[in-house]
Parts: structure tokens; sequence; C-alpha cells
């Protein structure tokens, strides 16, 4: 099971995952965000990357979030604590998901592209949230401790993770990662700036950018 948004960061875990010899099927969630085109994207990627893939739609009624709620302002610049486009418990939602799709079709692990480093300070993608999720899969699931909860890219910052896409592959052509979900980058909301600095501090240029 791979956790599939449509940006860099997943697509690049997708393809992590098939290097490494799984067999993978992506979850692409529809919860209601307004960037409404990293879920086409995601369907894209998972094609290319010849994995089956299902959509699964949830709704958060209470939004709490600018990627939510059209009335809350993505910030255009980076601010210190936790930021507008925070989901509240949305990794633990989708990994709870993830993990009752992986029990029922019996799934050896789950990958998501959660990291840690030169992020938006997001709680639930710290080192200590994945610890404590495995134990909690472990005791309150029938496979948990047969089913392992992966996320390979947690200590690496963006420079690293688009260089390491790269050297597998990954179209980082249809990943999309601004939170107004525009046809380009908007370059001002965190996304935008973390894609823009890891694409520049790996050398590389980001195909979305015309030059």
């Amino acid at each position: 099971m791979v956790l599939l948004s449509g940006g860099l960061d997943s697509a690049t875990v997708l393809y992590f995952a098939k290097a490494k010899g799984y067999t993978c099927r992506c979850l692409i969630f529809d919860y209601g965000q307004l960037h409404k085109k990293e879920i086409i994207q995601a369907a894209k990627i998972a094609k290319a990357g010849a994995c089956g893939y299902k959509i699964l739609k949830i709704d958060f009624p209470w939004k709490g979030s600018a990627l939510l709620d059209a009335k809350i302002k993505v910030p255009e610049k980076i601010t210190r604590g936790i930021p507008a486009t925070y989901v509240p418990a949305r990794n633990i939602i989708f990994l709870s998901f993830a993990l009752s799709f992986a029990e029922a079709i019996k799934a050896q692990a789950i990958f998501i592209g959660a990291h840690a480093q030169d992020y938006s300070g997001y709680p639930d993608c710290r080192p200590e949230f994945f610890k404590a999720f495995v134990k909690m899969a472990r005791a309150g699931t029938v496979r948990g401790k047969s089913i392992r909860i992966l996320a390979p890219l947690l200590n690496k910052n963006k420079a690293q993770i688009i260089s390491i896409g790269q050297k597998l592959g990954v179209p980082f052509n249809l990943t999309r990662s601004c939170y107004r979900g525009e046809k380009l980058p908007c370059g001002k909301c965190d996304s935008c700036h973390y894609r823009a600095k890891g694409f520049k501090e790996a050398g590389l240029a980001d195909p979305l950018i015309k030059t």
C-alpha cells in the first residue's frame, strides 16, 4: 500500500517501493481538498508506475484548514509554528484507512512519503508520531505485527528526496505540489517554496517551470 497524494514526496516513495521489489497498490484520498488537481495527478502517477490505485472519498465537514476552507487564507510566506495548511489529524486518519485496507488485502507494508526536515512543522510528520502509530497498529489490529509501516523519506530534506526520485525515474512532470492547485506553481505557498528550494539545491530544473 502506498499513500499517493500527487506530490513529489509520495511519488518518490512509490518508485522507491517498486525499486525494493514491492508490488504496489496506491491509495489516493479525495478528502475535500481545494487543490483537486493533485487527485488527478496522483492517478496519472500511479498509471505511469503501472500500479493499481483506489481513490477513497472521505469528508472533513469541520474543515479547520486552509486546504479545506476557502475562507482561510493559504500563507504566502514561511511562518513559525503550525501553518494554516495543517489538516487536523490527517495522517492519523489516512494511515488508519490504509491499515484497514492493508489488513483486508493482506498487504505486507504501508508506505507514506512524510518527512520531518525542511517541512512546515506538521506534528504528524515527526518520527515520534510514526513510532506511536506503529505501536498502536500492533496492539489494535489482527495483522498489525506483520504489516510494516514505512516512511523512508522521514529524515531526508527536499533536495535529497528530489535526488533520489531523479535516480529512480520519478515523473516529476506529473507531480503537483502547490496548495492553490493551479496549473503552474504559485511560487508563494509553503509547498511551492520547499519544492523550488529542493530543486535548486539538488541542482535540477523543475519540469513544471518553463525557462
